[in-house]
């Protein structure tokens, strides 16, 4: 099981800042331990509930001493640079002075905890830093509990903690993705607008580069034997004992014979190998000669073009996508990789924030059809039931979503999707068992391949997520909580067979508000910005509002309670109106990166 990072740059830690009331001679040494005491609380609880999706612990440095004035800020932020933080949380339980024991850094993203105590004005302080951070424009987050705690009480109080949480894993994310590249292996497939890759988007939303291979290099690669072939050997007798092949469903003439079936099995395994490679190097390639190649990428995302100029000559990627996007492969369980089919770039943006905020890995699929209970009931005879009542979304495309979408890891008898570093090696046989590989529809791939299939079990806790660039606007993300839903294996059948049986199903029943775009399940649909969605396991609405905020993304569409939505505090100046405060408030504060 693999438990490191692999991409170029050391990974991102949190900076906590210990703030004091700064006037010595009795008031500042009282509050010495319980300060201090605040900072360690906060570091632990980090290092016990946050890990990086690699799987290893996420770091946290502590000023070396408490920050009552000026000196001791700039003491404090010389550390950080130096060990590089790019995030940090200001603790306190009292008074300070102000503006001048902020986080003064334009980079870093920021929040302050104000220790919610009678003794001392923790919240008076808080109110007064964040008046400073939005006065100066360097938006903070405010965390402050509901409930007065004791001065003695050291406890972090659930509401506290949730938000500690939310804005440290949010932080991670923006810090993770900031100089790291997204690969686009072709360029434009079928017209589609997200794989019109954005280059500016990237740099300046994201503070990510933009690399770009042509997809003859996977053939340059294939040809030229440039792949560690004893991982070859080992990957094609791993697929052919784990993979399994459905039936050819193509019509006769189209059909191909067991060598070529045989042939493609092998090119879409280099196919993986190659991609992996192209995004993140491997050593392995210096020591056959090929030091260029073995460089990779540094790219935490990628995208491959495939249809069409790919896929009417070539085997399809959709088992190179698909392992790729999974927790396990070949050489056992580890951190899923973030692949976008079609090279859509918005849709894989989408993904990637779902992976930095949960770990796991991600579904992709075409938001392909909205079947009203109507509907279903006249194609089927079954009365929709079991949160199928206000009909589903059938999310499906050619087989390129994650195997772990199929449902089979589970937690307390139910099924989930987990961190790869929780997953059994019997869970990950479950979800290789579960899905069947079909011989590519030579309708849509001239070229062959093979594509999976499986249907997502019901009851899985999912949200649905979407980036799309809007001329005059930017980029807006939309959000959508709901639930994988079970049908009956008859239902599930005519249904399917009218898309494509050959392709991986989710079928998603979105939380329903009542009103606006949430009015019903035909409003998600019809109001969806896009053919694509990135699927993730959980309800992470909340966590997806606290990162677009950080880098200035507002959010147009979205069923989270509004109890849960968590921004900087400037936001509450841009109006009374919450999501139309989010709006002003990105314009004016514009890219994280511009």
């Amino acid at each position: 099981m693999s438990n490191t990072n692999r991409l170029k740059g050391a990974l991102p830690k949190i900076g906590i800042r210990p703030t004091i009331d700064g006037r010595m001679g009795g008031v500042r040494e009282s509050l010495e331990n319980q300060t201090m005491g605040m900072a360690k609380s906060l570091a632990d609880l980090i290092a016990k509930e946050l890990r990086h999706p690699s799987g290893e612990t996420v770091e946290c440095v502590i000023a070396d001493t408490t920050i009552g004035r000026v000196a001791e800020a700039a003491a404090c932020a010389e550390k950080f640079e130096r060990e590089g933080v790019q995030v940090t949380i200001t603790v306190t339980p009292c008074w300070c002075y102000g503006s001048e024991t902020i986080d003064m850094n334009p980079h870093t993203i920021k929040a302050v905890w104000g220790f919610n105590g009678t003794e001392r004005p923790g919240a008076v302080y808080l109110a007064a830093a964040l008046a400073g951070h939005n006065q100066k424009g360097l938006p903070a987050f405010s965390i402050y509990g509901k409930n007065v705690q004791d001065a003695t009480d050291t406890s972090i109080p659930a509401d506290v903690k949730e938000k500690l949480l939310r804005f440290a894993k949010a932080g991670l994310a923006v810090a993770t993705m900031r100089g790291k590249s997204y690969l686009s292996v072709g360029s434009t497939s079928m017209g589609i607008a997200g794989s019109i890759v954005d280059a500016d988007f990237f740099q300046t939303y994201l503070g990510m580069r933009n690399e770009y291979v042509d997809m003859s290099e996977i053939i340059r690669r294939a040809n030229e034997g440039i792949y560690d072939k004893a991982e070859f050997d080992k990957a094609i007798a791993w697929t052919k004992a784990n993979c399994k092949e459905g039936a050819d469903l193509n019509e006769p003439k189209k059909q191909l014979d067991r060598k070529k079936l045989d042939e493609i099995w092998e090119y879409v395994v280099k196919m993986t190998i190659i991609i992996r490679d192209l995004m993140i190097g491997n050593p392995k390639l210096k020591e056959m000669g090929f030091g260029e190649e073995a460089l990779g990428h540094n790219a935490i995302l990628s995208g491959f073009q495939g249809q069409r100029q790919w896929t009417d000559h070539m085997p399809n990627g959709d088992f190179a996508e698909a392992m790729l996007n999974s927790s396990f492969d070949w050489n056992g369980i580890r951190q899923a990789f973030v692949v976008a089919t079609e090279n859509d770039s918005l849709n894989g943006v989408a993904m990637l924030f779902g992976h930095l905020l949960t770990d796991t890995a991600q579904i992709f699929a075409d938001v392909r059809t909205y079947w009203s209970p109507e509907a279903i009931e006249r194609v089927t005879g079954w009365k929709p039931a079991n949160g199928a009542e206000n009909g589903l979304i059938h999310l499906i495309n050619s087989g390129s979503a994650t195997l772990d979408g199929s449902g089979q890891q589970s937690k307390d008898g139910k099924p989930v999707m987990k961190p790869f570093w929780k997953i059994t090696e019997d869970e990950a046989k479950k979800c290789l068992d579960a899905t069947t590989w079909y011989p590519g529809d030579r309708g849509y791939f001239r070229g062959g391949g093979y594509s999976s299939k499986f249907i997502t079990k019901g009851g899985m806790p999912c949200t649905m997520s979407r980036i799309n660039l809007v001329k005059g606007l930017g980029p807006v993300l939309q959000i959508a909580e709901g639930y994988s839903v079970d049908v009956p294996k008859n239902v599930h059948d005519i249904l399917d067979k009218r898309t494509n049986e050959t392709w991986p199903t989710t079928w998603f029943a979105p939380k329903l508000t009542g009103k606006g775009a949430f009015a019903d399940t035909y409003s998600v649909m019809a109001n969806w910005g896009a053919n694509h969605g990135a699927i993730s396991y959980g309800h992470i609405g909340a966590d997806l509002i606290t990162l677009a905020s950080m880098l200035r993304i507002p959010v147009c569409m979205h069923n989270v309670d509004e109890s849960n939505i968590f921004r900087p505090s400037a936001w509450g100046a841009f109006g009374m109106e919450a999501e139309g405060s989010d709006y002003r408030a990105c314009q004016t504060y514009g890219p994280l990166y511009k």
